[in-house]
């Protein structure tokens, strides 16, 4: 299924339209043709082909036991086993990814989709002890009835059910039917202490090839992605059909771990083999002009769902069979303001819906954020980004210029309502 970053999706910042990024100042824009262009796509996969796998590192030690990690947030529920493990590197600065990989495989599953005309292949992570397992909802779409299994990393597999969706954050979660009493969730870590060069390992099923681990670094934070399903699943790798037509706006991890089509729903970890991200989408060179390549996978530029995100989607899930999102009740468009003696990108407020926490924050239609809560707000997909990776009832502190002066603002973000864009 082919995600690309189309139109904004009118989300808690009600829908901006689509436009392009803004041009500093005295910049010419490369021309047309000789401007190379990304597609973010999913993972999902299932063409098989051959591979070999080395590995090597330096000591580090196994620890299991109840010392799952803290929630990041007071409304996970999540609940793990004992069996949860944790490693202890001997070197932090020279991981032994052998160690790792040894810890987070078992917890990492291949899920297969029966559809209507083919299957579709992605990957899982093991949760909790009550045999949930936490995917991408592209992974799952298209999914009837008795039409989805889950392979475990010894091989045996098992029936599973979708236990709830949200395809606005493109999460999902399903559950083992008759799961086994051996299965062991992975350590959930917090995705709020994370910072760029950290080293990481991607963990899943790339084109079928199920168990494969890649290392690489996370290469950038709060990166703020945009995908969309397509109606028609046009894989060069034969998933079959899949529709979906919401649009995914992620705060994401980005990272220069290798993944590819299948990894989708796939665990990225840290050194200490803690859920850190869940793989979701890669972005891909254009098919046409000089710099095109007819690349469909790694170009070492993936992206993952930050882990306090997913952990908030999942416990909503698995407790009410689906999720509720934060809203702030904008229409923005992108930007460029002058903030002092400099210029600066942000996400220009077109509308302001009545009665919404925008409207009682006090934000007026011309404003442009720049900041909410401290980061940087450079595009109205950015905004909504940030807004969609935070929670109803929560505090946003907007930093915004208005007739070039900065103001701060303080809005309590609400329950996106039912319907609602």
């Amino acid at each position: 299924m082919t995600m690309a970053p189309g139109t904004h999706n009118p989300m808690s910042a009600v829908p901006p339209p689509p436009g392009p990024e803004p041009t500093p100042p005295g910049h010419r824009d490369p021309e047309p043709e000789r401007r190379p262009r990304r597609r973010i796509v999913e993972l999902t996969g299932v063409a098989l082909l051959a591979a070999v796998l080395a590995s090597g590192g330096t000591y580090a030690a196994l620890q299991v036991g109840g010392g799952g990690a803290t929630p990041a947030t007071s409304s996970q529920t999540l609940v793990q086993g004992d069996t949860s493990p944790t490693v202890i590197q001997g070197d932090a600065a020279a991981p032994d990814w052998t160690a790792v990989a040894k810890a987070v495989t078992p917890s990492v599953v291949s899920i297969t989709v029966t559809l209507q005309n083919g299957e579709a292949q992605g990957s899982g992570v093991i949760i909790d002890g009550q045999a949930h397992v936490l995917t991408n909802n592209h992974v799952v779409a298209g999914a009837t009835k008795g039409s989805i299994t889950v392979s475990l990393n010894d091989g045996r597999t098992y029936a599973a059910s979708i236990v709830g969706t949200d395809p606005s954050t493109d999460l999902a979660v399903v559950k083992i039917e008759g799961a086994p009493a051996d299965l062991i969730p992975m350590t959930l870590g917090n995705s709020d202490t994370l910072s760029v060069g950290d080293p990481v390992m991607a963990v899943g099923n790339p084109l079928g090839l199920s168990g494969t681990v890649t290392t690489g670094i996370i290469s950038a934070l709060d990166r703020p992605v945009t995908t969309q399903s397509s109606e028609q699943n046009e894989s060069p790798f034969g998933e079959g059909d899949q529709t979906s037509s919401d649009t995914v706006v992620t705060n994401a991890i980005q990272t220069s771990a290798a993944i590819n089509p299948g990894n989708s729903g796939g665990a990225l970890v840290n050194a200490k083999g803690e859920l850190i991200g869940i793989n979701s989408s890669i972005a891909e060179l254009g098919n046409s002009g000089p710099f095109s390549s007819g690349q469909s996978g790694n170009i070492g530029i993936g992206f993952a769902i930050p882990v306090n995100e997913a952990k908030t989607i999942a416990s909503q899930l698995i407790e009410k069979g689906h999720a509720e999102h934060a809203f702030l009740g904008v229409s923005a468009r992108d930007a460029v303001v002058t903030d002092g003696a400099a210029k600066r990108a942000g996400a220009e407020v077109v509308q302001v819906v009545p009665d919404t926490p925008a409207a009682k924050g006090g934000v007026e239609q011309g404003d442009v954020i720049i900041m909410v809560n401290g980061e940087r707000i450079e595009s109205s997909t950015a905004l909504v980004a940030q807004i969609r990776e935070m929670q109803a009832g929560q505090q946003a502190k907007l930093t915004v210029v208005r007739k070039g002066q900065r103001q701060e603002l303080t809005v309590t973000l609400a329950v996106k309502p039912a319907g609602s864009d």
